[in-house]
């Protein structure tokens, strides 16, 4: 069988009109900066502030079935900001070229990065799924302690029924990624809602009936209803039809993926990371409740970086259309205006989590003592450094929107492998502990705290790192 590769763009972009710049100059020119990275950035802080309910609630319902459920979710967190990430990395190859695209009043290449980046991310996504789906039990017994065999197999399960929403995630990202490119963040954060209430129900109606994996499949279902609306959205905006699933184009898959593997790249180390950090808690002594405490603890520790999260979409977006514009000054500014306002924020929300953990945890995890002392450990810790890790956010999806993704992967690189894995293990285990016929000369012995230091402390480093490599502006020479 002979697959149509023919791409339909040219007779639409041969359209009156379709192939010509863009009318008047980028959204953004002639306001302050400030004024300028909030229009963008509260529609999705909005949707973030809604994400994170939907994720306490999330937990509160896992929050009530047995332990074993508890550590089979913390464990599966892995699996799925792998995924999620991979999938975020597609949707930031599409922003950065049509962010540049938009600003330099080009809608032939706009329309091409949205099509292209969709089909891209439609072969993606089945790929992670089956993956996802293939490996999820052995992934399960790897990560977790021999003895959380019960939590193996529900992880096993959770994420499967979480793969089968892969293929909707990737396409969700590209078409998000494609709007926020042209500075519409509204109609992202009204699709993106209706996800999160359809998820929020059918978490309401599968959990307590059908447990852990009745999680995965809300969020599966949830996704194909929210991708089932946004392709025939994107079709009556400027973007123009997506639905007609051919396969991409090679010079479109080299450019898309030129900007997305190195962010993917980054995420992936990020995720391995966090996959070494869950085994050196294995080896400490309350291991299982450790483990499970960090879903907990990293969905409340979204409310602080909930702020920082938006601005940094923002700033991709509105760097990529200031570069296109011709006006990197501009992009200089954007960053660093987006980045303090994400401290600032940051640093007002801190103070409060840091002093409601114990009540908060206690509010998600009734009846599990040991699982709460170890949330509120990590909270707080986090709590400590959480400003810098806003700077790092926002810096890098500054960096990002520029088509610079080698830079955060080396940053990525430093301070997860080069910091934060040995710190971990260093301070986790005791002196002479062995690993691998190896008895480390090392250790300070403080259990799951020392891996939280470590946490902790390589959040502050990923914020300077990422403060110098926008200083030094070598994303203002970048092609995409």
């Amino acid at each position: 069988m002979v697959v149509d590769t023919t791409d339909e763009d040219s007779a639409a972009e041969s359209e009156p009109g379709s192939d010509i710049r863009l009318d008047g100059p980028p959204p953004f020119l002639g306001e302050s900066i400030s004024r300028v990275v909030w229009t963008l950035a509260w529609p999705a802080v909005a949707l973030n502030s809604l994400q994170v309910v939907n994720t306490l609630l999330d937990r509160f319902y896992i929050g009530h079935l047995n332990e074993a459920a508890l550590t089979a979710h913390g464990a599966a967190t892995t699996v799925m900001f792998m995924m999620f990430s991979l999938a975020v990395a597609l949707g930031t190859g599409v922003t950065a070229i049509a962010s540049r695209a938009f600003g330099a009043r080009n809608r032939t290449e706009v329309r091409r990065a949205s099509r292209q980046g969709f089909r891209l991310s439609v072969l993606a996504g089945f790929v992670l799924a089956a993956v996802t789906a293939l490996f999820s039990y052995p992934v399960a017994v790897f990560i977790l302690p021999n003895k959380a065999t019960e939590a193996a197999h529900q992880m096993a399960y959770f994420c499967s029924a979480y793969a089968c929403g892969l293929p909707a995630i990737c396409m969700i990202q590209c078409l998000a990624g494609a709007l926020r490119a042209t500075g519409d963040t509204k109609s992202p954060m009204v699709i993106s809602s209706l996800q999160i209430f359809c998820h929020i129900a059918l978490n309401t109606v599968l959990v307590p009936r059908i447990g852990l994996v009745g999680a995965g499949i809300a969020l599966s279902i949830s996704a194909w209803i929210s991708a089932l609306i946004y392709v025939p959205f994107v079709s009556t905006t400027a973007l123009g039809p997506v639905h007609h699933l051919r396969l991409p184009e090679k010079e479109w898959i080299v450019r898309i993926l030129r900007i997305a593997v190195p962010a993917g790249a980054m995420a992936a180390l990020r995720v391995l990371s966090l996959t070494a950090f869950t085994l050196a808690l294995k080896l400490a002594p309350n291991g299982e409740a450790a483990i499970a405490a960090m879903g907990i603890g990293f969905a409340i520790e979204s409310v602080m970086f909930m702020p920082s999260f938006g601005l940094s979409v923002a700033a991709g977006a509105l760097v990529g259309q200031s570069l296109g514009a011709k006006d990197p000054d501009r992009a200089y500014r954007i960053g660093w205006s987006a980045s303090h306002w994400a401290g600032i924020v940051t640093l007002a929300l801190a103070g409060p989590i840091f002093w409601a953990a114990p009540w908060i945890a206690h509010q998600l995890l009734p009846g599990k003592p040991a699982v709460i002392t170890e949330a509120v450990s990590l909270l707080r810790w986090l709590c400590v450094t959480e400003v810098f890790f806003a700077y790092s956010m926002v810096m890098i999806g500054a960096l990002q929107g520029a088509g610079d993704t080698v830079r955060p992967m080396r940053i990525a690189i430093a301070a997860l492998w080069g910091m934060r894995v040995p710190m971990a293990f260093l301070l986790l285990l005791p002196a002479g502990y062995p690993i691998l016929g190896w008895h480390l000369p090392l250790g300070a012995g403080l259990g799951a705290a020392g891996a939280w230091i470590a946490m902790s402390f390589t959040q502050l480093v990923q914020g300077v790192l990422s403060v110098i490599a926008w200083k030094r502006g070598a994303w203002r020479a970048l092609k995409v």
